[in-house]
């Protein structure tokens, strides 16, 4: 089955005509090593998600809170490269890994590896897509130009700050998924989520000729019930990170315990 932007909007829609709006899993690669991993990945298979972030690990995620911070560091003991990632995403591939993989890391990533090459490494392994929180519309006109006609997913952030021209811009070339960050700040687990959250997600909607996933701070049954009228994707981060920190090479199943109960 072809990969890409394509498929991830196809079985977001799909997903959600069956049931709840999907899941999208986020975790980091190498945390806490690559067969931990790579199970915990087989184990998210399980629970249908429309598809799964997967971190590569950058030593300045300016975007993510303590939790995913710590993986971070847990991860680039095993000092990781780019090249093995793509391996990784391959060999996954070369097993009929079922559900699209999305690689969120941060630009300079990218840069140093080659724009050009990062896009003819992805295409090869069998990579969906990229998200890329450091990447604002103004400057992404490079990337996007070497993904035009690929096919891979670019998905950008909105902000509970950005404005209707911006939201409007950023929705144009957003492809996979559009991701609406549901506060401001960093990632992490919250009690409380926005109370204007959902006359945003209405307006991001709006816009958006892509779905709409909603992350940061969603943890709990009850922000999913709240959320899943006007949203098309949820996303869960650092709950299930914090796992993984908690239980190590013990996390796969666990996670799958958590992800099934806010079903």
């Amino acid at each position: 089955m072809e990969k890409g932007a394509k498929q991830i909007e196809n079985l977001i829609k799909s997903i959600k005509k069956k049931a709840l709006p999907p899941l999208i899993p986020y975790i980091t690669c190498w945390d806490p090593d690559l067969d931990t991993t790579s199970a915990i990945l087989w184990e998210l298979a399980e629970i249908e998600p429309a598809c799964i972030e997967l971190g590569f690990p950058f030593s300045d995620p300016v975007a993510d809170g303590p939790t995913i911070q710590k993986a971070i560091v847990r991860a680039l003991q095993h000092n990781p490269t780019f090249e093995e990632f793509f391996e990784f995403i391959e060999k996954l591939n070369s097993q009929n890994y079922p559900v699209p993989i999305v690689c969120m890391t941060y630009y300079n990533i990218l840069y140093r590896f080659g724009l050009e090459k990062t896009v003819k490494y992805a295409i090869d392994s069998g990579l969906s897509g990229f998200i890329i929180p450091d990447l604002p519309i103004e400057e992404a006109n490079p990337w996007l130009k070497v993904n035009k006609g690929k096919g891979l997913a670019t998905i950008f952030l909105v902000a509970p700050t950005s404005s209707e021209e911006r939201i409007k811009k950023i929705a144009k070339v957003c492809s996979g998924f559009l991701y609406y960050i549901s506060l401001t700040g960093v990632t992490g687990v919250r009690e409380k989520l926005p109370e204007d959250i959902i006359q945003r997600l209405i307006l991001v909607k709006n816009f958006s000729p892509v779905p709409v996933g909603v992350g940061f701070g969603v943890s709990k049954k009850e922000h999913i019930n709240m959320l899943s009228p006007y949203v098309d994707a949820i996303i869960i981060g650092s709950a299930i990170v914090k796992i993984i920190e908690e239980k190590g090479k013990n996390a796969p199943q666990e996670i799958k315990k958590f992800l099934n109960s806010l079903k």
